[in-house]
């Protein structure tokens, strides 16, 4: 390490030590635990402060895949795990595309279990892992960075830039700190959760700020893609026996139906919740019902209206 570097991450308020935590190897499990959950009930409110940074990014997330374009998460290390993680879970919880959220970690799929020591200071390997994806300038990019610094990260800020991407970076510095860093997006959402209770280990507050970050973005541009019902999830995939029985679980909620009812009526419309929800309420059939999803751009409750009003401007002709 060059002693520029060794100076860069030591002026990193996500490597200083810790004063509540600097005899934490003295005690018992139970303070050590109360110790670090005291820390962790921090990073909410680190989170609040920054909400107007997430809403402003979250916009343009919105705005792309409503558009028909990508959210590409990039990171390294635990940063860039929770960005595959967040990546992952959409499909099953909302039905999205695997190819519409994509979380990339330097080192590729070996490092999500195995540590690829060097990955992250490539400033090549980034832009190498974004051309295979064929960039466009409507795709958003997220770089995943606690200390704002990590060349893999910054590179691909730089790449995605120059191509016309919308650009943002998630970090637990402040701003400043990672602009002087070489990271210059369009946003800059700065999550200041201050020392790690291990000083250094930005896995624990710095990790738990990224998660919620991402999944305050990806989750609230799914509500505003129709993905919901209310707070019910409705796009959900039904690939394995807890979600078909999730599946049946909200189609009862909502209807009232029997348990037995709700089974055939998710058969009915092939497995597709939502699908189920507009013959229920509208008594259409499942070709009307993928249509009208279609037509009002997924959201339910729109979907039921466009049949209803369909019908009545039909009838009064």
């Amino acid at each position: 390490m060059s002693k520029s570097v060794f100076e860069a991450i030591s002026r990193l308020s996500t490597e200083n030590r810790n004063p509540l935590s600097e005899r934490i190897d003295e005690l018992p499990s139970n303070e050590i635990l109360k110790l670090i959950n005291s820390e962790d009930a921090k990073v909410s409110d680190a989170v609040h402060t920054v909400i107007p940074k997430i809403a402003r990014v979250t916009d343009k997330v919105y705005q792309a895949l409503k558009g028909g374009y990508r959210l590409i998460y990039i990171g390294a290390g635990t940063s860039g795990r929770l960005g595959v993680l967040d990546a992952a879970e959409c499909p099953p919880t909302f039905g999205t595309d695997p190819q519409q959220i994509i979380g990339l970690i330097a080192g590729g799929k070996e490092a999500m279990f195995v540590a690829q020591e060097g990955a992250e200071d490539s400033h090549i390997a980034s832009e190498q892992d974004l051309s295979q994806l064929n960039l466009v300038e409507g795709d958003v990019l997220i770089g995943l960075a606690a200390s704002g610094r990590t060349p893999y990260v910054v590179s691909s800020i730089k790449y995605a830039k120059s191509i016309g991407c919308f650009t943002s970076l998630i970090c637990t510095v402040p701003e400043q700190q990672a602009l002087s860093n070489g990271a210059d997006p369009d946003i800059i959402i700065d999550c200041v959760v201050g020392p790690e209770v291990v000083t250094g280990s930005t896995r624990m507050k710095s990790g738990t700020a990224q998660k919620m970050i991402m999944n305050m973005i990806t989750t609230t541009a799914m509500i505003q893609l129709g993905k919901t019902l209310g707070n019910v999830m409705v796009d959900l995939q039904p690939t394995n026996t807890k979600l078909v029985e999730r599946s049946k679980k909200t189609i009862m909620e909502l209807t009232g139906l029997s348990y037995e009812d709700a089974q055939q009526l998710l058969e009915k419309a092939e497995y597709h919740v939502k699908s189920a929800l507009i013959i229920y309420f509208t008594g259409c059939r499942l070709t009307d019902a993928k249509n009208a999803i279609s037509h009002v751009e997924g959201r339910t409750k729109k979907a039921i209206e466009y049949i209803n009003n369909s019908r009545d401007s039909t009838s009064k002709d």
